[in-house]
C-alpha cells in the first residue's frame, strides 16, 4: 500500500478503504487526496481509538479524484447511501418522506402524495414527519376543495366518476367545469397549503359576497361552510413564529460515545413535523465533524433543504456544504450557528427534546437484553442480531413469506426480505416455513443473524431446522414462538419459555415476532389486492394497454362498457363491430 499512496494525485476527490473481503470500511473525502490518505499511514500519525481500529482492518484502498471538493461531497454522500461502511457515522433512517404535489405545470392540476422530487415545474410542500397531519391535510382538502383525485390524461372527454357524484370532483374530464374556474381552486389549495391565512380567506369572502348578490346562495353556502372549517383547522395548528418561514431547526445531544439529532421542520411558520436521529459508536468525533456528517447524510435524501438551517454548533466544511444545499435547492440556503430571539428560542427547544430522546433511550438498556436471551433461551453465543420468519396465505392463496432483521437496538430494513412461495400447493404451513428459512439463508448467506425466531410451535421450528442443516451453517441459533399463551420453543430445552412475564428480553422477542407478522401479511395484503383489483380487460385477448385504456376513459368504467352498445364501442378509434361484440361477450354481455 505504501507504493500505492505514492501515486494518489494531490488533487481533490473521494477514497474508500476495504477490508480483506473487499467490504467497504469508510468512505471520506479530501481536499488534497495524497495528503490525507498519507494521514492514516504515516508513523508520526496520532489517530483517535476509532481510526486506529478501522487502520488494522485496512487491506486495501481506492479513490476518485473530482474536479473539486462540492463534487467530492456529493460523492462521498452517495458512497455513504450506498455501501453504508462501519466505520462512518450512519443514519439508520434511509427512507423518504412524504410530500404534497401540487401539479401546477400540468393542464388540468391534481394534488399527490410523493416521496421523490423533480424539477418539473410542480410545488412541493413538506416534508411531513410523521405523515400524520399531511393525511388529515389531504383529507381536508377533499372536503373543501373540490380538485381531481385521478391521474388520467385528459386528452379526451370522458363520463364523470363517482367522485363527481359525491361533489368532491368537478369533473374536468367531463368539460363539467371551465379551466378558469378550476384554476381558482387550485390556487386556493396552494394558498392553504402555503399557510397563506389573509389571502384566502380574503379571496373566499370575495367569492361568497360575489354569489349572494347574484342570489346564488347554495353555492354562497358552501364557501361559508369552507371558511369555517379553514378557521377550525388553522386554529389547530401548532403555530410557531410565522416570520421564521421555512426553517429546520436541529437539535443536538451526546456523551462523546452516543449522540442524538432532533429535526423540527417548521413550513411558513407552523411545525409540520419532527424527528429524531439516534447515532452510535461517535467516540473520537470531534462535534464539527459530526455536525457535518449528519447535514450531508439527511439532505443527501429525496428532500428539499428549507431556507434557513438552524443549529448550534458549526459545521465543518461549512463554504462546501452551503454550496452543496444551494444546489439542491436551486436557491440560497442559510446555515445560521448563532441564533438570537425566537430562533434562539426554538432551538433551545430542539436542544431540549434532544436531551429527552436521549435518555429514553438509555433507560432501556438494550445492549443488556441479549446476553439475557442467551442466558434464557440456552444458547451457545449472545444473539445481537436477531431475525424472524413468518408466512402468509389465505386458503393457499397468494402465498408469501417474510423476513426481518434487528440488531443494535432498532430494525434494519435494508436486510428485510419478500418472498413468494412457489413450492407449495395449498394449506401446508410447515413446508411454506420450510421454504422460506431455506431461501433466506441462502440469500443471506454470512450474513444471516445470530438468531432466528419462526412464528409458530414445535412443527414450524423443526421445519425451519431442516433447512438450516441443509445449509450446513452452524452460526446461527433458532427457535420459534407460539401465540395464547406467548411461549419460546428451542431444541437446547426440554420445556418452553414463558414470554408472558413482560421482562424486556420476553418484550423484545415478541415484538420481533410481530414485526414478522406484520410485514408478512402486509405484503400478502398487497398481492391479493392486486388479483382482486386485476381488470377483467386484461384476460380478453386482442385488448392490449392502449385499447384498455381508451375504453376506461370513453366510457369511465367496466360497468359503463357493458352498458354500452356495439355502435359505441366500434367508433372508438382501434375498435371495429367484430372487436366490439367480442369484448361485450367475454364481459357477460352479447
Amino acid at each position: 500500500m505504501i507504493e500505492k499512496l505514492a501515486t494518489v494525485p494531490s488533487r481533490p476527490g473521494v477514497y474508500i478503504f476495504k477490508d480483506a473481503k473487499e467490504d467497504v470500511l469508510y468512505a471520506g473525502k479530501a481536499k488534497n487526496l495524497r495528503s490525507r490518505l498519507r494521514s492514516y499511514f504515516q508513523k508520526s500519525s496520532v489517530l483517535d481509538a476509532r481510526k486506529s481500529s478501522m487502520v488494522k482492518n485496512i487491506k486495501d484502498f481506492s479513490y476518485v479524484v473530482t474536479g473539486n471538493e462540492l463534487e467530492a461531497l456529493v460523492l462521498e454522500a452517495n458512497l455513504i447511501k450506498q455501501h453504508k461502511p462501519r466505520f462512518n457515522v450512519i443514519l439508520r433512517d434511509d427512507k423518504n418522506y412524504p410530500y404534497l404535489k401540487l401539479t401546477i405545470n400540468e393542464e388540468w392540476p391534481r394534488l399527490e402524495v410523493v416521496r421523490r422530487i423533480k424539477k418539473d415545474g410542480a410545488i412541493y410542500f413538506g416534508p411531513y414527519v410523521p405523515a400524520g397531519s399531511m393525511w388529515e391535510a389531504v383529507a381536508f382538502i377533499r372536503r373543501n376543495f373540490p380538485i381531481r383525485p385521478c391521474k388520467y390524461s385528459l386528452d379526451k372527454p370522458m363520463r364523470p366518476c363517482i367522485q363527481h357524484q359525491m361533489r368532491k370532483c368537478p369533473a374536468p374530464c367531463a368539460g363539467l367545469i371551465s379551466k378558469e374556474e378550476y384554476r381558482r381552486i387550485v390556487e386556493d389549495v396552494r394558498l392553504f397549503l402555503q399557510g397563506e391565512k389573509k389571502e384566502l380567506l380574503g379571496e373566499l369572502e370575495k367569492r361568497m359576497e360575489g354569489f349572494s348578490e347574484e342570489l346564488r346562495f347554495e353555492e354562497a353556502a358552501k364557501i361559508r361552510d369552507s371558511i369555517n372549517n379553514l378557521k377550525r383547522a388553522w386554529e389547530s395548528q401548532k403555530v410557531i413564529a410565522p416570520e421564521l418561514g421555512d426553517i429546520d431547526v436541529i437539535g443536538f445531544c451526546g456523551d462523546g460515545n452516543e449522540a442524538v439529532f432532533m429535526i423540527f421542520f417548521i413550513r411558513n411558520g407552523v411545525m409540520i413535523g419532527t424527528k429524531d436521529f439516534f447515532l452510535k459508536d461517535t467516540a473520537g468525533i470531534l462535534a464539527g465533524e459530526l455536525f457535518h456528517n449528519f447535514i450531508e447524510q439527511f439532505y443527501a435524501k429525496e428532500i428539499i433543504p428549507p431556507d434557513v438551517i438552524l443549529l448550534g454548533q458549526r459545521p465543518d466544511g461549512m463554504k462546501t456544504l452551503t454550496a452543496w444545499l444551494k444546489n439542491k435547492k436551486g436557491k440560497k440556503v442559510k446555515i445560521i450557528t448563532h441564533p438570537k430571539g425566537k430562533k434562539l428560542e426554538i432551538l433551545k427547544m430542539a436542544d431540549e427534546n434532544a436531551m429527552a430522546a436521549f435518555k429514553s433511550r438509555g433507560k432501556t438498556d438494550i445492549k443488556e437484553i441479549p446476553e439475557a436471551l442467551k442466558k434464557r433461551l440456552a444458547l451457545r453465543v449472545v444473539p445481537h442480531s436477531i431475525g424472524a420468519i413468518d408466512v402468509s396465505t389465505i386458503s393457499g392463496s397468494e402465498s408469501v413469506g417474510s423476513f426481518i432483521y434487528w440488531s443494535e437496538g432498532e430494525f434494519k430494513k435494508d436486510m428485510y426480505r419478500h418472498i413468494k412461495i412457489r413450492t407449495v400447493k395449498g394449506m401446508d404451513d410447515y413446508s411454506m416455513i420450510r421454504e422460506t428459512a431455506g431461501r433466506v439463508i441462502k440469500n443471506l448467506g454470512e450474513k444471516l443473524p445470530s438468531l432466528m425466531i419462526i412464528d409458530g410451535g414445535i412443527g414450524q421450528l423443526e421445519a425451519a431446522k431442516k433447512a438450516l442443516d441443509e445449509s450446513g451453517i452452524k452460526s446461527t441459533a433458532i427457535i420459534s414462538i407460539a401465540k395464547k399463551p406467548d411461549r419460546a420453543f428451542t431444541l437446547s430445552l426440554d420445556k418452553p419459555v414463558d414470554l408472558e412475564d413482560r421482562s424486556p428480553s420476553s418484550l423484545l422477542l415478541k415484538k420481533i415476532r410481530d414485526e414478522a407478522h406484520r410485514f408478512a401479511i402486509t405484503f400478502h395484503r398487497k398481492l391479493r389486492d392486486k388479483r382482486l383489483m386485476e381488470s377483467p380487460l386484461e384476460k380478453i385477448h386482442g385488448i392490449g394497454k392502449k385499447r384498455r385504456l381508451a375504453l376506461l376513459r370513453h366510457f369511465g368504467s367496466i360497468e359503463g362498457i357493458r352498458e354500452a352498445g356495439i355502435d359505441d364501442i366500434a367508433e372508438i378509434k382501434g375498435f371495429n363491430r367484430k372487436t366490439a361484440e367480442k369484448l361485450l361477450a367475454e364481459l357477460g354481455r352479447g
